[in-house]
């Protein structure tokens, strides 16, 4: 049921703009200035679609999934400001300041792309995303250049998530901060990956001469960049489902696919002080 009523919403909305579109029809546009057209697309577009979402009620069975609530939180404005616990503390240090619901400003989070990334020390961990029984969620918003993380904290309050508080803190004080401070690098600087490629790298990705099946096995490191997946930089998301990070020596990065259900794992492992990614699943 994971995403399916934001997904059913931008079929029908694709339709709509199908149907009410002369290349649709098969009939020639009259000639309008380019500039003209693209600035009335995007407004008109993403109004109807907002507006369209909005009144696409949420199924309450939503709520027994974090996933399932947060896509819809994420995508229906009139949704995200119900859910909202205002006025909303905001958090930043020690100082607590609270912003009224006239001051908040719809928050798409990685909805306007194509994938969303989550952080795990281990493979256990990744299990978390599937619990039910959890209460408790906080969305990092990691802002690797500024070093800085924003954290929206989410509790279920009586069968219903609501957005409780916003904590904001700097990159330093995550339990993640060395491994992100080494990610930052990492997609910055191709040379400084290739060194932080293990030798050998285990492999497995999709097999050229076989759409349906994989391929396992062993790259070196010069050969890491004709493997590369596209990795995100500068503002990048995790979930925190209840999982306890700690100063460990290894994490799982994930980024997962929002509407195809493509998913790249990196495990990365701290050897002698660095950081060495050793396992590259796609």
């Amino acid at each position: 049921m994971k995403k399916v009523i934001v997904f059913i919403v931008l079929g029908v909305f694709v339709g709509m703009v199908c149907f009410s579109s002369v290349g649709c029809l098969g009939k020639k546009p009259e000639p309008v200035d380019s500039d003209s057209i693209s600035a009335i697309s995007d407004t008109t577009a993403a109004d109807t679609l907002d507006q369209i979402i909005a009144e696409t009620p949420m199924p309450s069975a939503a709520d027994e999934l974090f996933d399932d609530f947060f896509f819809n939180f994420a995508a229906n404005r009139k949704l995200q400001m119900k859910r909202i616990v205002f006025p909303l503390p905001v958090i930043a240090g020690k100082d607590t300041t609270f912003l009224p619901k006239k001051r908040w400003k719809m928050d798409h989070f990685f909805m306007h792309q194509d994938f969303y990334t989550l952080i795990f020390d281990n493979m256990k961990q990744m299990n978390v995303v599937k619990d039910t029984t959890i209460n408790h969620v906080v969305v990092e918003r990691i802002n690797l250049p500024r070093r800085y993380v924003k954290g929206y904290v989410f509790n279920r309050i009586r069968g219903e998530w609501k957005m409780t508080s916003i904590v904001k803190t700097s990159l330093k004080a995550s339990k993640n901060a060395s491994f992100l401070s080494f990610y930052h690098k990492f997609v910055r600087d191709t040379a400084f990956q290739v060194r932080s490629v293990n030798d050998p790298l285990e492999f497995t990705g999709p097999n050229p001469d076989d759409d349906f099946s994989s391929m396992s096995g062993i790259l070196a490191p010069e050969q890491w960049l004709s493997f590369a997946p596209e990795l995100p930089s500068g503002t990048i998301y995790n979930v925190i489902y209840g999982q306890r990070y700690t100063e460990s020596n290894q994490k799982i990065f994930v980024i997962r696919g929002i509407a195809n259900g493509l998913e790249t794992e990196l495990t990365f492992r701290r050897k002698g002080g660095h950081w060495k990614l050793m396992k590259l699943l796609m």
